[in-house]
């Protein structure tokens, strides 16, 4: 199972990228944070219509999203603020809080996650 983040979403949708290979969507899963930054960047039609739908077939990785994991994210943020690191998105601190809980890499195209990866046990593709 991997954790695909909005940032590889978006090239993908884009068509600047392609899926890894050997990474079909039985092995994909989002969670609430990334389907609202995904969401939130739709534009309106039947293709975003279809996109929607598939996304949302996807396993959905700690719904709702417990309060520990927001502590977790919170406290990923001020790790890496003590380490001289701007985490400019909560939701990217409490994406990698929730890939952490579930023992999952983060595919990403952003590169918070490598930052990240640096200071916590956080894997990434």
């Amino acid at each position: 199972m991997i954790l695909v983040d909005t940032s590889v979403w978006i090239e993908l949708v884009a068509g600047r990228i392609r899926p890894m290979s050997g990474t079909d969507l039985a092995n994909v899963a989002t969670c609430p944070p990334i389907g609202q930054e995904v969401f939130q960047g739709l534009k309106p039609g039947p293709a975003s219509d279809a996109f929607r739908d598939s996304f949302l077939a996807l396993p959905l990785l700690s719904k709702p999203v417990p309060l520990d994991l927001y502590l977790s994210a919170a406290d990923i943020y001020t790790q890496g603020r003590r380490r001289g690191l701007t985490i400019r998105s909560g939701a990217d601190c409490l994406i990698a809080s929730i890939a952490l809980h579930h023992g999952v890499p983060v595919w990403h195209r952003d590169r918070v996650f490598e930052s990240i990866a640096r200071y916590t046990a956080l894997e990434t593709v």
